[in-house]
């Protein structure tokens, strides 16, 4: 949830004459060979302007964070111009045996997953399915009579509050940029009034299809597009239910066969397969100076059918980093165009002027918020990341960006958050380029 970055459209057209090349490939259809794997051929750092040496202040900085107790250990990767440069696992996977991290363990990425979903988004829009204005109720016509809440300061007694009409429907750019109001979280990230007075909760069974329309009848916090609250969830599902429908595919068919085969993202999903599930890692938090496991805050995670577009995926730091890579390439990645350059300028461009740099300020000042990810507007900010850079990270510590100035993709896997690791990573990525 706290991440830094964004892509102006000078940046996207900036990039080399390989990138631009890439940008002209079409997206092949679904079903056809998958890529190889040998656009993400280690390469030496010194072929793309990077110090080996430098780089390896990545194994230091972490190194720190591990000794600290802030986390157990990491998965970080860093590609550079189109190559892979940096992968490397650090720390154990399991304080009990203390086995050690490896590169293809698999990670939570909870609202790492939103930029995924934005993607779906974009991909129906440039298909002409759906326009960023669109109401949410053109889709899911129980959203059509929303109501805002209020409650008297410091109250969280439902029946003190009251509601008034909100002034305009919702709509998908307010869910892209979390200035909907729905299901929102306030300044100190506590549940917004809506979720107090009318909680809709999960039943047993849920799919998106039968648990966002009931989305419909919450109370909002705010008014549509007043201002700038984080919707850690409802929004996001909301979202790629609208993906679902517009595309007429489940939400796992459709990313599937539209960005983790093109990615060749192969450890990615929403259900890991029984044979991948010794490679998730378990969940640990610090208490009283020892680590100690815990559940999901998501539930079980045997099978799920509730496909949140939130926070539901799980993915590896390869496959995540390829991600990244298509962002940084401006849609494309290995001969394939999944987004048109100026679609992802647009996802990449600030969205709502100064209302996300004034949230949290010690956190999110220098920062804008485009469709679905933090972008560094005040480079001084930016933890080493260049004026322009985007990405997101998730509840458990992943961290991700694109960062087209420096032509850099990086992924930073850790299953408990740390700031400070974030910034120890991007710090050391950007002493390390030499040219």
């Amino acid at each position: 949830m706290d991440s830094r970055l964004a892509m102006p459209r000078r940046a996207v057209l900036s990039m080399g004459a390989g990138l631009a090349a890439a940008a002209c490939a079409p997206l092949a259809p679904a079903g056809s060979p998958r890529p190889s794997g040998a656009a993400l051929r280690r390469s030496p750092p010194e072929d793309v302007g990077v110090s080996s040496a430098a780089l390896s202040g990545i194994r230091t900085a972490l190194q720190r964070q591990i000794d600290a107790n802030e986390i157990t250990g990491a998965v970080t990767a860093v590609a550079r111009r189109g190559r892979l440069i940096w992968l490397e696992a650090q720390g154990v996977r399991d304080t009990q045996t203390q086995a050690a991290m490896r590169e293809d363990d698999i990670f939570r990425m909870m609202s790492s997953t939103k930029p995924l979903t934005a993607v779906a988004v974009l991909m129906m829009l440039e298909e002409g399915r759906l326009s960023l204005d669109d109401e949410v109720a053109r889709f899911i016509p129980e959203f059509a009579d929303q109501r805002v809440v209020s409650l008297p300061a410091g109250s969280n007694d439902p029946a003190q509050a009251t509601f008034v009409p909100a002034t305009r429907r919702i709509r998908i750019r307010d869910l892209l940029t979390h200035t909907s109001g729905l299901m929102s979280y306030g300044d100190f990230l506590a549940p917004g009034p809506g979720q107090i007075v009318t909680p809709i909760e999960h039943r047993p069974g849920d799919t998106l299809a039968s648990y966002v329309p009931r989305l419909g009848g919450v109370a909002l916090d705010f008014q549509p597009g007043a201002r700038w609250r984080y919707s850690p969830l409802a929004g996001f599902d909301t979202l790629l239910r609208i993906v679902e429908i517009a595309s007429g595919q489940t939400a796992d068919v459709f990313l599937r066969e539209r960005v983790f085969e093109p990615l060749d993202m192969r450890d990615t999903a929403f259900n890991i397969p029984e044979e991948k599930r010794d490679r998730l890692l378990k969940l640990y938090a610090r208490k009283n100076d020892s680590w100690v496991e815990e559940p999901s805050i998501l539930g079980p995670e045997d099978h799920r059918a509730y496909l949140s577009g939130a926070g539901g995926l799980f993915s590896t730091a390869l496959d995540y980093l390829k991600f990244e890579m298509m962002l940084t390439q401006g849609g494309a990645w290995n001969g394939r165009r999944l987004l048109k350059t100026e679609t992802v300028a647009l996802m990449s461009t600030n969205q709502v002027g100064q209302m996300f740099s004034e949230w949290i300020p010690p956190i999110t000042a220098g920062m804008g918020f485009g469709l679905s990810v933090s972008v560094v507007e005040d480079e001084s900010k930016g933890d080493g990341r260049s004026k322009g850079a985007f990405g997101w990270g998730g509840a458990y510590g992943t961290e991700t960006w694109a960062d087209p100035a420096l032509e850099v993709s990086a992924c930073l896997m850790v299953q408990q958050g740390s700031r400070s690791a974030k910034a120890a990573l991007s710090q050391a990525i950007r002493a390390a380029i030499t040219a």
